[in-house]
């Protein structure tokens, strides 16, 4: 049986998934970033999810997303209150979940066409 992927259109995906590490089609990134189907914004300044404060989520509302993905490293871990509320004032979902769960929801939108965004939460070198 031939086997094929299928890729609706060219967008940005999650080839890979570490515990240091996540790889967006071939580039390895190894520190915090925020990823469109469009655009990867490298070197987000955070390092845990704890240290997510509202001024955080206007990086995130640049990318123009409908539904925000977090993934917080190797667990789910939910940041302050106030940074989720920055996304439910404009009306926007957010999901927290792992990094590699995140990714796979990731891929699946955006294999969608959906405009979504995930901010990916890596561990400081």
């Amino acid at each position: 049986m031939d086997l094929s992927l299928d890729r609706h259109g060219d967008y940005l995906f999650v080839r890979r998934v570490t515990e240091r590490t996540i790889t967006v089609v071939d580039r390895e990134l190894t520190a915090s970033f925020l990823l469109s189907p469009q655009r990867a914004v490298e070197q987000w300044p955070v390092t845990s999810s704890q240290a997510l404060a509202e001024h955080h989520v206007e990086a995130v509302l640049e990318l123009n997303p409908e539904v925000v993905l977090l993934g917080t490293g190797t667990r789910q871990q939910f940041p302050p209150a106030a940074f989720m509320a920055g996304f439910l004032r404009k009306g926007i979902g957010i999901e927290v979940m792992d990094n590699a769960a995140a990714a796979r929801t990731y891929d699946l939108l955006a294999g969608e066409g959906r405009k979504v965004v995930a901010a990916f939460i890596l561990p400081a070198n």
